[in-house]
């Protein structure tokens, strides 16, 4: 019998839609090469949402997340809802999902692939052979602590938000890291600013106590601003990063200049730690934005969302050969010269969406 499960697809904004339809069909087209049931639902949240119904997140979207074995995302947001004084947002969907299906550790690769290296603003000889992934905490820290508000106080106008991890949320997130770098080059680089912060105190403490369960990978505590620099200067010498929420959201959009576009960038969120062979519930998403001014003009790049496919296959299906005949199509369409616009040199031509999604397909 084919494994089965159910993916929650929520497009979302700007482009999401567009580059989520090419994700959900190569899904099935590869679903049907390795063996794979799938059954999807389609959801709103967002923007579009709020259009709809007032609200990012409606109750019953997230409890087509939770009833499903992963979720599929698009982006959300845009001008039409960039009010940051808005009571509801667009933004609020994602940290509610995430909230919501405890999706504490963020995986987004980065490598470089030769043939784009020219798209980056760095050098060659920086760039070949980069090949890490960013391990985040993703449902603590700053962007979760209370209070985090706007008040008058005896000089005026001021705002506070609060920083604060648990032991547990730190310790989970390094046993996730910590697994990962077990199944690549077993390095684990542990990033926080525990000259400055009390939290980053208490992550570099858990950090060195669960080290010590995994005497075959070589660590190393690097200061966020250090690994800042070190990502421009040598990206080559890094296997797994494992840091904060906050540290982690900066890192990776600077690690994304690697690559040389964020439209060839996935990430997998997951509620546990990446084990071969076991299924581990998550959310996947491209980690680019809406992108909305080429919004509806078959002009946006769906690779980063087909590669955060794979990744849906590797960890939530437990199948790491649809994962890899994904991640082996999407390298040949580039290697044979294919881009979209955001890839391609100035003055060379381009191809759409609609485009690059079938060429994937073809080479599955």
């Amino acid at each position: 019998m084919p494994e089965r499960a159910t993916i929650a697809v929520f497009p979302g904004d700007g482009i999401g839609p567009e580059v989520t339809a090419e994700a959900v069909a190569v899904l099935e087209a590869v679903a049907l090469r390795h063996g794979l049931a799938l059954t999807f639902g389609t959801g709103t949240i967002g923007g579009a949402a709020i259009d709809a119904t007032g609200d990012p997140l409606p109750p019953a979207e997230l409890a087509r997340a939770r009833a499903a074995d992963a979720v599929l995302l698009g982006a959300v947001g845009g001008p039409k809802w960039d009010d940051p004084a808005a009571r509801v947002r667009p933004e609020q969907a994602l940290l509610g999902l995430r909230k919501g299906l405890g999706v504490y550790a963020n995986l987004r690769p980065v490598w470089t692939v030769p043939e784009l290296i020219p798209a980056s603003p760095l050098r060659r000889e920086i760039l070949d052979g980069v090949d890490l992934v960013v391990v985040r905490e993703l449902t603590g820290g700053i962007y979760f602590g209370k209070p985090s508000e706007r008040r008058t106080g005896p000089a005026g106008r001021e705002a506070v938000d609060t920083l604060i991890y648990t032991e547990e949320e730190i310790r989970r997130l390094l046993e996730a890291a910590f697994a990962l770098a077990r199944q690549r080059r077993r390095k684990l680089a542990s990033v926080d600013k525990a000259n400055i912060l009390s939290s980053s105190r208490l992550w570099r403490e858990i950090a060195h106590e669960v080290r010590g369960r995994y005497p075959d990978v070589a660590y190393e505590d690097v200061l966020v601003d250090a690994m800042a620099m070190h990502l421009i200067r040598r990206p080559r010498d890094f296997d797994v990063i494992a840091t904060e929420n906050l540290f982690g959201d900066i890192l990776t959009d600077e690690a994304s200049m690697l690559a040389g576009s964020m439209g060839m960038l996935p990430s997998a969120s997951l509620a546990g730690a990446p084990s071969p062979g076991q299924r581990c519930p998550g959310l996947y998403e491209p980690i680019h934005g809406s992108a909305p001014d080429i919004a509806g003009q078959d002009r946006a790049n769906p690779l980063a969302a087909i590669l955060s496919a794979a990744m849906l296959c590797r960890y939530s299906l437990a199948s790491p050969a649809a994962a890899e005949t994904i991640e082996h199509a999407v390298a040949a369409v580039v290697a044979a010269g294919h881009r979209t616009a955001d890839l391609a040199a100035a003055g060379t031509p381009s191809i759409g969406c609609r485009a690059m999604g079938r060429l994937v397909r073809e080479r599955l």
